[in-house]
């Protein structure tokens, strides 16, 4: 298959190169200096002053001392510049809402990743000042960041706690349930050693898969801004595939759609009955379950007529 918007963006790498890594889940960084076209002209793109006075939605803050996207606040863009200017990293959320030539490209590069159509998929632009950036932690979905202006430095690093993470995690910050129930090692309390440095510059890619550590610092001037542009896909595990075509199969049930009730204190019988009916349930379950196929679940879950084409 072609792949238009991969070949764009990693210009002059030829997209096989970065699919080689893709396939093994590995990072890797493209640094051709250039913007490539449409997205070189896009108004809001050309600078932060120009995003500032472009931008109608509220913007993400987040305070200097976190240094993380869990400890944000919700500002208009007058204040974010305020706050920039003091030190506060910014997010402005769903760049590619209303825009055309963003969403052709969020959904140009979702088909030929071969992602799912059930994906979240959703640019994001990041402004940071000089000397900030992100504390250490792992995402759930992956990124292509475009660094746009400005220089900002990047650190990667291998997950050795965890393969496949449903759930984002900062260093230092709680650590979800589920995720300490399937971690393999203890999680580190700082970078790991072996991580990798990365500086980006105007027209830098880098893609960052799932799971990897990673942190970043802007570390530019006070005539450039740092400001960079992320295709962010969240996309769905075999285990939501398979939970979301289960769930549309368990719907058309009448028994599977009545209220889960386990007890009543004056009839303590009563959860045995429950007990034994939901036995009843799950029996019928795994009698149905040898007819289901791949192709038949794909076929629910994919708006695309042909999933399989799209797989790079």
């Amino acid at each position: 298959m072609a792949y238009q918007y991969l070949e764009a963006l990693l210009a002059p790498l030829p997209p096989t190169e970065f699919l080689s890594c893709f396939a093994r889940g590995g990072a890797f960084e493209a640094h051709s200096g250039r913007i490539p076209p449409p997205l070189s002209s896009l108004p809001f793109l050309q600078s932060l002053n120009d995003l500032f006075s472009l931008w109608s939605r509220p913007v993400k803050a987040q305070y200097p001392k976190i240094a993380d996207e869990i400890s944000s606040l919700e500002v208009d863009t007058k204040e974010a510049k305020n706050l920039f200017e003091n030190g506060f990293c910014l997010l402005f959320e769903d760049a590619h809402s209303g825009n055309h030539v963003l969403e052709t490209w969020l959904e140009g590069l979702r088909r030929e990743l071969g992602f799912s159509a059930l994906t979240q998929s959703r640019c994001l632009l990041y402004a940071t000042p000089q000397g900030k950036g992100t504390a250490v932690h792992f995402d759930q979905n992956a990124n292509f960041v475009l660094q746009l202006s400005g220089t900002k430095k990047w650190w990667l690093a291998e997950n050795e706690s965890v393969q496949n993470p449903l759930s984002r995690h900062t260093l230092g910050q709680a650590v979800d349930p589920e995720l300490e129930s399937y971690l393999e090692n203890a999680l580190p309390h700082q970078m790991p050693a072996k991580c990798r440095e990365i500086t980006l510059k105007a027209g830098s890619v880098l893609y960052v898969p799932r799971g990897m550590w990673h942190a970043t610092e802007a570390q530019t001037d006070a005539q450039t801004d740092a400001l960079s542009l992320n295709f962010t896909y969240s996309a769905p595990s075999w285990l939501d595939l398979f939970g979301a075509a289960l769930r549309s199969r368990l719907a058309l049930s009448a028994e599977w759609r009545a209220t889960a009730v386990l007890s009543k204190a004056t009839v303590p019988e009563f959860r045995l009955e429950a007990t034994a009916a939901f036995d009843t349930l799950l029996e019928t379950l795994t009698q149905d379950l040898p007819n289901w196929s791949a192709a038949d679940i794909l076929e629910a879950t994919e708006s695309d007529a042909h999933f399989g084409e799209h797989s790079p």
